[in-house]
């Protein structure tokens, strides 16, 4: 195909581009070796960077679309290694560079200053993907792969008759990842979830979230309950993080009987509706924020949800305010988390979390555990 290219220019031309020492290297190059999947794009690019200067200087009514370069230095810059795409800057600099030889009005110091500019982000680009080792928009398809993973996560499992249960997770600046995730199992009998706030918020704090979660999702229901707080506190003690902190709350639910035990490390208090005197209680359950001290000890508090009852878990991003007291956050959640009460504690939570999350720019989550 090289050849073929080659061999239909003329001959005054090929005389031009074989005196470019930069397109003489380009040629040898491509004809080394075996063809790989980034050859072919490059071969294809840099035929189009051709076929568009040479169409851009034969052109005298101005209609050769001498801009389309700056899309062949874009598509380089999200399908080619930087190696290869400089070598494709190389190619559309020569062009542009006959272009300018020809006189062609196309090419001014405005069309140069864009294909610099374009250069510049397609190399920064470039040198972001090749660091991850992935090319082209595969980057982007993981990353929604590593969301939607994370959202199915959260999802409680679901649950026997006379149980409701309700996650809602919202992210600061409409962000699809964030520091607070949800993990969960139920064998049937016995529901264990586990609510987590790490520091920080949006996408900063998304990336250790999106560890930890795979790392406490796969402690729970393989350690005893009593044990899942104190090995997610050894494993954040192993990776010896500088940077902020994590804290967590761990509910079992006893699905036939409706106790529960809530064992706390630094999260805010979980809160339970007694539907019989209709009065929100707030947990004693304390405990020190993970990966902080080596051997971690929380004070679990033991309850009992019955028909009509309801468990409320969040994260301080729903109760926090700069220069607002913790205690009078609660207060407003439990004020404002009276509506559900009568239409029901599953459609009313997500606007809820709205609500209160309206004033704030901060990750909000809030699951809600319910008995029929």
């Amino acid at each position: 195909m090289l050849q073929r290219l080659v061999h239909v220019l003329p001959p005054r031309l090929r005389a031009v581009l074989r005196r470019i020492p930069i397109l003489v290297l380009l040629y040898r190059w491509l004809r080394r070796g075996k063809l790989t999947r980034e050859r072919y794009m490059f071969a294809g690019l840099a035929a189009a960077a051709i076929a568009i200067g040479l169409a851009t200087s034969s052109d005298s009514r101005g209609l050769a679309p001498s801009g389309a370069l700056v899309l062949i230095v874009l598509g380089g810059g999200l399908l080619l290694k930087v190696r290869a795409l400089l070598a494709l800057l190389g190619v559309v600099v020569a062009m542009a560079a006959y272009n300018a030889s020809q006189d062609v009005a196309a090419i001014g110091p405005g069309m140069i200053a864009t294909l610099t500019i374009t250069a510049v982000l397609a190399l920064s680009l470039a040198r972001t993907r090749q660091k991850l080792g992935v090319q082209g928009l595969r980057g982007d398809s993981m990353l929604l792969e590593l969301r939607d993973r994370l959202k199915r996560q959260g999802e409680l499992p679901e649950l026997p008759d006379g149980w409701g249960s309700q996650v809602v997770l919202l992210q600061a600046g409409g962000s699809s990842f964030g520091g607070d995730f949800v993990v969960s199992t139920c064998d049937g009998g016995t529901l264990e979830v586990a609510l987590v706030d790490v520091s920080g918020k949006g996408t900063d704090a998304g990336t250790r979230a999106l560890m930890l979660s795979g790392a406490f999702g796969g402690l729970l229901g393989s350690v005893q309950p009593d044990r899942f707080l104190p090995a997610c506190n050894v494993y954040l003690q192993r990776q010896r993080w500088d940077e902020g902190f994590v804290t967590a709350v761990h509910v079992v639910v006893d699905l036939k009987t409706g106790e529960y035990t809530v064992e706390s490390a630094g999260h805010p208090p979980a809160v339970q509706f007694d539907a019989g005197s209709g009065v929100w209680q707030v947990s004693s359950a304390k405990g020190v924020v993970l990966g902080v001290v080596p051997d971690l000890r929380c004070v679990p508090e033991h309850g009992t949800l019955r028909p009509g009852d309801a468990l409320l878990l969040y994260t301080d991003g729903l109760v926090e305010s700069p220069g607002s007291d913790l205690d009078a956050g609660i207060d407003r959640l439990l004020g404002e988390a009276e509506r559900l009460v009568p239409q029901g504690f599953g459609s009313g939570a997500r606007e809820l979390v709205e609500t209160m999350a309206a004033a704030r720019d901060d990750d909000c989550a809030l699951v809600v555990i319910w008995r029929t």
